[in-house]
């Protein structure tokens, strides 16, 4: 009798790791805003709904990548989201696996612009942003990217910083006003440098335009729509633009890590998160834009989010290659033309 309560002592002490041990768990790298709606959202729904685990891991982008590329010849992370360009860097390091679209039940549901940003099938879009030009409507008329650096508003204008998000993709869109079409950016740099005694400031942070425009030392600014609100506050008659050239943006997109033994798992989580319920959610909490275009959401909503199918259509981003082979280049060249 005591050998045998010992062995079912032992068996109960063992039972507990044996079921963590069966436990299916997930790691995912992801942006560290919202954490707290994601979590309610998105996380915590699908391990209910999985029977799973979800191990987040939190960061900025340098830093994720740093951390797979440390780790690729055994994954600690299954699937990420990151930048368009990031992801294409993530598959010339040979750190991402091609995906397998015929098994999100939500991938037709997707605007053509998310399904293969980068065109070799290794990410899908979930969420996207537009950069355009919020400006004194009773002050000034924007019908082009140009007239940022007409005589008679230059001199109330802000301009991002080349090292931020908005700067490249405002420079692109004023270079194709310009009729210049070039990922090296040197017309648009050039057309800054020109003038970049009259412009108010060259700003890194959005936050610090709101207060500039409301004390009215800027009429004007590019910036993404993730910044909309704020202006819609203040008791100025502020307006996004619509340039004739169209509006630029960024996307982010989900990737899967090559070698992660958890592949089925991470689809069926991407495909949990491209749900119009779950994308739903996250564009009414103003978290995300949905790139999936079956979502509906509330005019207040839909007035801070990059929404809609025209929005969409419209949107011309830089594409991946061009941002990542010439970086450095940007980097010099603004250096060197406008020296902030």
């Amino acid at each position: 009798m005591k050998h045998a309560l010992i062995a079912s002592a032992a068996l109960l002490a063992l039972t507990p790791v044996a079921a963590s041990a069966q436990e299916k768990t997930l790691t995912i790298s992801v942006y560290a805003f919202a954490q707290d709606d994601f979590k309610s959202i998105v996380y915590a729904p699908f391990e209910a709904k999985c029977g799973c685990k979800l191990v987040v891991e939190t960061g900025n982008s340098v830093e994720r990548l740093a951390k797979m590329e440390a780790n690729k010849a055994n994954p600690v992370v299954d699937m990420a989201v990151v930048s368009m360009a990031d992801a294409l860097s993530a598959t010339r390091k040979d750190l991402i696996d091609k995906i397998d679209t015929s098994k999100l039940t939500n991938f037709d549901k997707l605007y053509d612009l998310a399904k293969d940003p980068n065109g070799d099938g290794m990410s899908v879009g979930y969420t996207f942003y537009a950069t355009s030009i919020a400006y004194r409507s009773d002050k000034m008329k924007i019908e082009s990217w140009a007239d940022l650096l007409k005589p008679k508003y230059v001199g109330h204008v802000a301009f991002p910083n080349v090292t931020t998000n908005q700067g490249p993709p405002a420079l692109y869109m004023l270079g194709l006003a310009l009729g210049q079409d070039n990922p090296d950016l040197k017309a648009p740099i050039a057309a800054v440098g020109e003038k970049k005694d009259d412009i108010v400031t060259f700003y890194e942070k959005s936050s610090q335009l709101v207060q500039l425009m409301q004390q009215e030392e800027i009429w004007a600014a590019p910036i993404g729509r993730f910044s909309w609100a704020g202006f819609t506050k203040l008791d100025v008659p502020v307006a996004w633009a619509t340039p004739k050239e169209g509006q630029t943006g960024g996307m982010n997109v989900m990737v899967m890590t090559k070698g992660s033994k958890n592949q089925d798992l991470a689809l069926q989580f991407m495909d949990f998160w491209l749900s119009t319920e779950t994308q739903t959610k996250l564009a009414e909490k103003l978290v995300d834009s949905p790139a999936n275009s079956q979502v509906k959401v509330s005019d207040e909503a839909a007035n801070n989010l990059t929404y809609g199918e025209d929005t969409v259509r419209n949107l011309k981003l830089i594409p991946s290659a061009a941002a990542l082979d010439n970086r450095a280049g940007w980097l010099k060249e603004w250096n060197d033309t406008v020296g902030q």
